[in-house]
C-alpha cells in the first residue's frame, strides 16, 4: 500500500495601505486633461508591485466632471489573484468618508484584467465638501490579497547517509577489500565507483578485464586517514573534522592528509572542506608545512593564505623558528623565494638571511 502524506488547506492573507496625498488639487486638475492620470509609486502586497491611478478630470468623456481613482496591477505573468479592496477619500481625521469611499470583497486581477472598478467623486461636490482641505486631498486605499496555501505533513529529514554508514561498518555485501598498513577495510565497488572518478577508472575498468582482483594495497597513506576518507564516501561527513573552532594540531594534520588523499581520488567536496579547515586554521607552527602541501599539489587558496599570514613579519619569523621551516626549505625551496620576493622590506635582515642560504 503506497504511504499517504496528509494536507491540510488554510486561508491566509496579507493586508496593506497605501496613502495618496494630492498636494496642489488645482493645478493638477489645470494640467492634466480628461483620460490622463497621475500615477503613485508602486507599494507591495502579496509579492506583487501595485498603483494608484488618479484622473483629476475622469477616465472618459462622459466623467470630465468627475475624478476618478484606480487600484492596479502592475505586476505582469499573474493569473487570477484574489484580491479584496477599497478606495476612500479621508477626512481630516484620516478616516474614510463612505459617501466618497467603494470597495470590492472580492476582485480578481490577472495579467489581463489589472484595474479595479474606479472610485468615481464628482468634482463641484469635493470642492464643496470640507475634505478637500488647503486645495489637498488625501486618499486611502487598502488591499488584502487571499492566497490558499496547503502544509503537508513534515517530511523526515533523509537517512540515506545513515544506511550507507551501516552498510561500510556492517560489509554488507562487500566486495572488495583494502590492506592500508596493517589494517584491512572492506568495501563496495559501486559506491566508490559513483562517489570517485578516479576509483570509477580502476575499479569498473578492471572489472571488465576480470572480477577476481578483490584485494587493493593502499600505499603512501596512514590507516586512519583512509578509513575516514571511506567513511566521507559513504556518508559525506567527516566527523574528524567537524569540530567548530577547534585548533588542535592534530585536526590540522588530519585536514592535511585528507586534502592530499581527495586530491589523489577526486574527491571535489572533501577537497573543499579540507582547504577550508587548513585556511581558517593557519598558525605559525603548521603553516610551513601547510604552505609546501599547497605548493606540491596545486591548492591555490590555502597557498595565498598561508602568503597572507607570513606576510606578518613576527608570523614570519616564528614560522623559521618552527619545524616545518625546514620542510618547507627542503621540498620546495621555489615557493621560499617566492615567498621572500613578495614581502621582503630592507628592514628584514631575517629574510636577507635567508635569502642568501637558500
Amino acid at each position: 500500500m503506497a504511504e499517504q502524506c496528509k494536507i491540510s488547506a488554510a486561508m491566509v492573507s496579507e493586508e496593506r495601505s497605501y496613502v495618496l496625498k494630492v498636494d496642489g488639487y488645482s493645478r493638477a486638475k489645470a494640467l492634466v486633461k480628461n483620460g490622463q492620470c497621475v500615477i503613485s509609486t508602486s507599494f507591495s502586497v502579496g509579492g506583487h508591485n501595485w498603483v494608484v491611478r488618479y484622473y483629476p478630470n475622469g477616465f472618459l468623456n462622459n466623467y470630465a466632471h468627475s475624478i476618478s481613482l484606480y487600484l492596479c496591477l502592475e505586476s505582469t505573468d499573474v493569473e487570477d489573484m484574489k484580491a479584496e479592496y477599497t478606495l476612500a477619500v479621508l477626512d481630516k481625521n484620516g478616516e474614510p468618508v463612505p459617501s466618497y469611499s467603494c470597495s470590492n470583497p472580492l476582485r480578481i486581477f490577472s495579467d489581463g484584467s489589472a484595474w479595479s472598478y474606479p472610485l468615481v467623486i464628482k468634482k463641484a461636490d469635493l470642492e464643496a465638501s470640507a475634505h478637500l482641505r488647503d486645495n489637498c486631498l488625501t486618499i486611502r486605499c487598502n488591499v488584502t490579497i487571499m492566497q490558499i496555501k496547503s502544509e503537508e505533513a513534515k517530511v523526515s529529514p533523509s537517512d540515506l547517509h545513515h544506511h550507507l554508514a551501516d552498510l561500510l561498518k556492517n560489509k554488507d555485501a562487500a566486495d572488495l577489500t583494502f590492506e592500508v598498513g596493517a589494517q584491512s577495510f572492506s568495501a563496495h565497488r559501486c559506491v566508490l565507483a559513483a562517489r570517485s572518478s578516479v576509483f570509477k577508472a580502476e575499479l569498473l575498468g578492471a572489472k571488465k578485464e576480470s572480477s577476481a582482483a578483490s584485494t587493493i594495497k593502499i600505499h603512501d597513506m596512514e590507516a586512519d586517514v583512509f578509513k575516514s576518507l571511506l567513511h566521507f564516501i559513504y556518508t559525506d561527513s567527516v566527523p574528524v573534522l567537524e569540530m567548530g573552532s577547534n585548533k588542535s594540531e592534530t585536526d590540522v594534520v588530519m585536514a592535511g592528509h585528507l586534502l592530499v588523499a581527495a586530491d589523489r581520488y577526486n574527491i571535489v567536496r572533501l577537497k573543499q572542506i579540507c582547504e577550508e579547515k587548513l585556511c581558517n586554521h593557519i598558525g605559525s607552527r603548521m603553516v610551513g608545512t601547510s604552505l609546501a602541501l599547497a605548493e606540491q599539489h596545486g591548492f591555490h587558496r590555502l597557498k595565498e593564505a598561508c602568503l597572507r599570514f607570513l606576510a606578518s613579519p613576527s608570523n614570519f619569523e616564528a614560522m623559521v623558528a618552527s619545524d616545518g621551516y625546514e620542510h618547507l626549505r627542503s621540498s620546495c625551496p621555489s615557493v621560499l623565494k617566492e615567498l621572500i620576493a613578495r614581502i621582503l622590506p630592507a628592514e628584514w635582515k631575517v629574510a636577507k638571511d635567508i635569502l642568501t642560504t637558500t
